[in-house]
């Protein structure tokens, strides 16, 4: 079928399903994480990497796939992606490890590397300018969507059939979703020869991956020695030493760049492709602590866990294509400076109401406010940037701005994961000896001791991992003592949760002052346009 005789919003709806997919696994698997941790055995780091290394595999080769649709058409692309994130899916679901899940993952995010870039030039490629808006907006709200209501979804999955479930059901509708796009999108090729910037992917990779180790273990190394001498902090220098050494080639390499810097000197991309690295970092980084608080401190299930979050899916969902509509007539700057605002605004209503002893349904109102400012966020963001670049520039531009979420989703879930964990430590301990004073003196040192390895280990969050600290105890005194653990480290992961939530906050409020420095701009024509 050739783009002519294709129907724009028939292939732009098979390619958000796809898109969908990849970008509902970004958030899904936050919602398992109590029981990845029983059922897997394994730490809270490790399950962490579990949501790491799939963002940093799907990030960094962005830059290169999106040159491989401009070569071997975004079509065929998408397809090859879709097969790998398929198969992939299943192998994570029927992983027995957390080393074995880390590695399926791994292969996971490759596959959606290959397809996201891919459906922004499909975009450009189908839509005229002036009716871009709304195509961008279906794209927005399905972003936003998928972003939300992974833990929904999840949390279904996991009550009903266990965790494995939020990866296999991925099988179904990526089969649904080759086969529409078989039939429904066109075999556009832009048959633009290009070289591969191999250094470059080397340098960049490398470089992500060492700084996003470094940040992620080093608590587990208490930012000590790794191996054979080699610290935390010398692993993330040589990381930014190879990200560095990445942007000198790119400005050096005279034949075809991984990232050609002249597309930074448009104002709009610069500051779009800020502003989307804050939106990635603040979207991953929420979940964790949230999700932690709301099953362990509060006792909701991962259903009802989803359910909490729902309205804020919905909302998101529903405004997010009108949101698209108003960008194409008022300066959508406002609306993504507003919409940031709004998400920062109801984490930080969340922050100040989380309680050991808080009604759940309570933070509705603050999630509502999320939900609102996701919603504002995506549609005139992606318009803002992308309709500001050069024509020639349109597939290199859309990996980039891609690549820049995905990375600030990589290092959020680095971030708030290492600051969670140090946390969850630090404020546990606080807790618990305060509470030893009401027992006897005796038992305090061991008690405090137990309570806290279990806790720092981040095993059960003071389940039956403080009932095994507390084994030695005096059968007189462990009553008193397991209801104080229960207590202290409730307390403590309460208050982990909500300084962690800070953090996203803070990258935020950057966010909105990059947004600021959008500027409303005539959408540049592009060849070849189909009416839509």
């Amino acid at each position: 079928m050739t783009a002519k005789q294709a129907n724009p919003w028939a292939a732009l709806g098979a390619l958000c399903l796809g898109f969908f997919m990849i970008l509902l696994d970004t958030t899904i698997v936050s919602i398992a994480i109590p029981d990845m941790l029983r059922e897997l055995n394994a730490g809270l780091n490790s399950v962490v990497w579990v949501i790491s290394v799939y963002l940093l595999t799907y990030a960094v080769p962005m830059l290169f796939t999106s040159r491989l649709g401009d070569r071997f058409g975004p079509k065929r692309v998408f397809l090859a992606g879709l097969v790998v994130f398929t198969a992939s899916s299943l192998w994570c679901g029927l992983s027995g490890d957390v080393e074995m899940l880390i590695v399926a993952r791994a292969v996971q995010g490759l596959g959606a590397a290959l397809m996201t870039p891919q459906t922004l030039a499909f975009i450009t490629h189908l839509f005229p300018p002036a009716k871009r808006g709304p195509a961008m907006g279906l794209w927005g709200g399905v972003a936003g969507l998928a972003t939300i209501t992974g833990p929904l979804l999840g949390g279904v999955l996991v009550d009903h059939f266990g965790w494995e479930w939020i990866f296999i059901v991925n099988v179904p509708i990526g089969v649904i979703a080759i086969v529409l796009t078989a039939v429904l999108v066109p075999d556009w090729q832009p048959r633009h020869s290009h070289s591969f910037d191999l250094v470059g992917i080397v340098l960049s990779a490398a470089g992500l991956f060492l700084v996003v180790f470094g940040v992620q273990n080093g608590q587990h190394y208490d930012w000590g020695t790794v191996t054979g001498g080699i610290t935390i902090f010398e692993i993330i220098a040589a990381g930014v030493v190879l990200v560095i050494a990445f942007v000198v080639w790119q400005r050096y390499n005279r034949r075809e760049p991984l990232v050609p810097l002249e597309v930074f000197g448009n104002r709009n991309f610069s500051a779009g492709t800020l502003t989307a690295t804050t939106v990635g970092f603040t979207m991953t980084g929420m979940f964790l602590p949230l999700i932690i608080y709301v099953q362990t401190v509060l006792g909701l299930s991962p259903t009802m866990s989803g359910l909490l979050t729902a309205p804020m899916s919905l909302l998101s969902g529903v405004i997010a294509p009108f949101v698209g509509r108003a960008s194409d007539r008022v300066n959508g700057r406002y609306l993504v400076m507003g919409g940031l605002a709004l998400l920062a605004l109801g984490m930080g209503i969340i922050a100040l109401q989380a309680r050991p002893d808080s009604n759940p349904w309570t933070f509705i109102p603050a999630l509502l406010l999320c939900g609102l400012g996701i919603g504002c966020i995506f549609s005139p963001m992606s318009n803002l940037t992308m309709n500001a670049v050069e024509p020639r520039l349109a597939g290199t531009a859309s990996g980039i701005f891609n690549t820049a979420r995905q990375v600030g989703g990589v290092l959020g879930s680095a971030a708030i994961g290492v600051l969670l964990q140090a946390r969850i430590s630090t404020s546990v301990t606080q807790h618990v000896t305060d509470a030893a004073t009401q027992l006897p003196e005796q038992y305090r040192a061991p008690f405090i001791e137990g309570v806290a390895k279990a806790a720092a280990g981040a095993g059960e969050f003071g389940t039956s991992g403080s009932e095994t600290a507390l084994a030695g105890l005096p059968a007189d005194v462990a009553a008193q003592a397991g209801r104080l653990a229960s207590a202290a480290v409730q307390a403590g992961l309460t208050d982990a949760a909500r300084v962690t939530l800070i953090l996203p906050i803070v990258v935020l409020l950057l966010g909105i002052i990059s947004a600021a420095m959008l500027r409303r701009v005539t959408p540049r024509p592009t060849p070849a346009q189909v009416p839509a």
